[in-house]
C-alpha cells in the first residue's frame, strides 16, 4: 500500500515562475471600515499585474509590542516587503520603534520620517470643500474635525490636521471669519452630539465635515433641530464612503481615491524590493469634490 504523495507550493508555483514568487505582507489597522477595504483591492489590483503573492495580518490595537510582533510573524512568512494600511498617528510612531531589514511602506497616513509613504491630499481636499461653500454666498464655514490622532471607529481619514489647516487657510484667504473648530471623534454620534451644539446657532448656515461617518450625525441633529439641508445649512464631508449617496440629502464630500492609494502603495514597495537602500519617498493623490445636494446658496 502506498501513501499519496501531494505536491508542495514550491512544486506547485516553480513551473509558473521559476522560483518562489514576490510576497507582499499587509498589516492592516481596523481593517473593516470602508477605507480600508478599499486600500486593500488596491493592493490586490497591484499584486494581481505582478504575478505577486499577498499575506494580510489584522490588528485591532497598534501597540508598539503589537507592531512589533506583527512585523516579525510576517517576516517568519518569507513576505519581502510589508504594507502598513492607514494606521492611526500614534501606530506611525511606533513603526518607528520596530527594528526590521523588510523594505516598509505606509499607505493612507501623513508624511513621516518612518518610512516610504502614500497619502491622500487631504489639505487641498478641505479647502476645495471650504472654498465651493463660501463661493455659495455662505459668510463663513464651520468645521467639525476628526480626532488628535486620526482614529475613531470607522474612520477613513489619518491626517485631520491637514484638514484643518486647509479649512482654515481657505477662510483666511478669502477673508472669512474664522469660527473655532469642534473636535469630533470619527463616529456618527460625535457628529450628532457636536450636530446638536451648532443647529442652535442661527449663523451657522454651512459646516464642512471632516469625515462622512460624523456627518451623518449632523444631518440628524439638523433634521431635529427643524434646520433643513441645504435650504438653511449646507453641509460637506470626507471621504466619499458609499453610503454618502444614499443619506437625506445625498452628501456632498469630498472623494479619496483608496484604490489608487492601495495600488500605488503596492508599487512602491516593489520598487523598494527591487531596489532596497534608496532615499523615501512621499506621493500624494488628489482628493475631488463630488457635489450632491447637500449644499445650496445661502
Amino acid at each position: 500500500m502506498s501513501l499519496l504523495r501531494l505536491p508542495t507550493l514550491e512544486e506547485v508555483i516553480r513551473p509558473r515562475y521559476g522560483a518562489r514568487p514576490r510576497t507582499i505582507g499587509v498589516l492592516s489597522l481596523d481593517p473593516g471600515s470602508y477605507g480600508k477595504a478599499a486600500l486593500l483591492a488596491g493592493v490586490q489590483q497591484a499584486t494581481r499585474q505582478t504575478d505577486s503573492c499577498m499575506s494580510m495580518l489584522s490588528l485591532e490595537a497598534p501597540s508598539a509590542t503589537a507592531l512589533a510582533d506583527a512585523v516579525e510573524r510576517l517576516g517568519g512568512l518569507t513576505v519581502d516587503g510589508i504594507l502598513v494600511l492607514a494606521p492611526q498617528g500614534a501606530a506611525v510612531d511606533a513603526l518607528a520603534g520596530v527594528s526590521s531589514e523588510i523594505p516598509l511602506v505606509v499607505v493612507g497616513a501623513a508624511r513621516q520620517d518612518v518610512a516610504s509613504s502614500v497619502t491622500t491630499d487631504h489639505y487641498r481636499g478641505a479647502a476645495a470643500a471650504t472654498r465651493h461653500l463660501l463661493e455659495l454666498g455662505h459668510a463663513s464655514v464651520f468645521h467639525i474635525a476628526g480626532p488628535a490622532d486620526g482614529g475613531g471607529a470607522g474612520s477613513s481619514y489619518a491626517e485631520p490636521g491637514s484638514r484643518l489647516a486647509g479649512w482654515r487657510d481657505a477662510l483666511r484667504a478669502a477673508g472669512a471669519p474664522v469660527p473655532g473648530a469642534m473636535i469630533g471623534d470619527g463616529t456618527p454620534e460625535g457628529g450628532y452630539r457636536l450636530g446638536r451644539r451648532l443647529a442652535s446657532q442661527d449663523e451657522v448656515t454651512a459646516i464642512f465635515v471632516a469625515s462622512d461617518q460624523m456627518a451623518l450625525g449632523v444631518l440628524h441633529a439638523l433634521c431635529e433641530a427643524r434646520r433643513r439641508v441645504p435650504e438653511d445649512v449646507s453641509i460637506v464631508g470626507f471621504g466619499d464612503m458609499p453610503e454618502g449617496e444614499f443619506f437625506n440629502p445625498p452628501l456632498s464630500t469630498v472623494r479619496q481615491n483608496f484604490i489608487e492609494m492601495g495600488r500605488r502603495g503596492a508599487e512602491l514597495l516593489q520598487t523598494e524590493i527591487e531596489s532596497p537602500g534608496g532615499d523615501m519617498v512621499h506621493e500624494t493623490i488628489a482628493a475631488h469634490l463630488i457635489l450632491r445636494a447637500s449644499t445650496a446658496a445661502a
